[in-house]
């Protein structure tokens, strides 16, 4: 019997385009049957592998993209029926604290109410939260048992497992934040959403005409 495919989703918290970006993932895996995996990865360390920057630093300056890099994202947000959405007045986050945790919380089986949480805490209902203080308030608020993940993410397989994660997608290709994997194809950014489910679509079909 032939292996079911694997598609992955590789975010960071401190990225916008991955928060917009997982919001159409629901409507992917609802339509194609696959079901994603959601990896975590320290975006500053896959910047810092390949010599990428952010956005806004790689923008600033230039006339007239960041404009449009804000007409697609309006576009996006349109096309997609996203309405909870605002940016950080702290852009750019030190997210390692996030990350840390969401790979505590994947080993403890609490992934999803993280996850939400900490998107909803950056993006929906956006906050510093790169502070500590805000931190723990922030997930304290949404039920989250917090104190028990901060003391898990300083255990060292948490913070091996983070940056494994990082380097073995930087190795497959990654410099960035969201990036996806179709089996072995990759793409980058939230505009690519369509091309990975076209791709999911045209794999699942190519593995039934082999099992045929």
């Amino acid at each position: 019997m032939a292996a079911p495919l694997k598609v992955e989703f590789h975010f960071d918290f401190g990225s916008p385009n991955a928060y917009l970006a997982e919001l159409a993932l629901p409507g992917i895996e609802k339509r194609t049957g696959v079901k994603f995996d959601y990896i975590p990865v320290l975006l500053g360390g896959v910047y810092k592998a390949t010599g990428n920057m952010s956005p806004g630093e790689s923008l600033r300056g230039i006339k007239n993209k960041p404009e449009y890099n804000a007409l697609e994202t309006e576009r996006f947000l349109r096309r997609h029926n996203v309405t909870k959405f605002a940016m950080n007045p702290f852009f750019p986050v030190n997210t390692l604290a996030l990350m840390r945790g969401a790979v505590a919380a994947q080993f403890e089986g609490v992934f999803e109410p993280y996850f939400r949480a900490a998107y909803k805490h950056m993006w929906v209902e956006p906050k510093k939260m790169d502070d500590p203080q805000v931190f723990r308030e922030a997930f304290l608020s949404s039920g989250i048992d917090i104190d028990r993940l901060i003391a898990r993410a300083q255990q060292d397989d948490v913070k091996k497992k983070l940056i494994e994660n990082t380097s073995d997608a930087v190795a497959r290709g990654s410099f960035g934040s969201p990036t996806f994997y179709v089996g072995n194809e990759i793409f980058f950014g939230k505009d690519k959403v369509r091309e990975v489910e076209e791709e999911i679509v045209a794999q699942l079909a190519a593995g039934q005409r082999k099992t045929a």
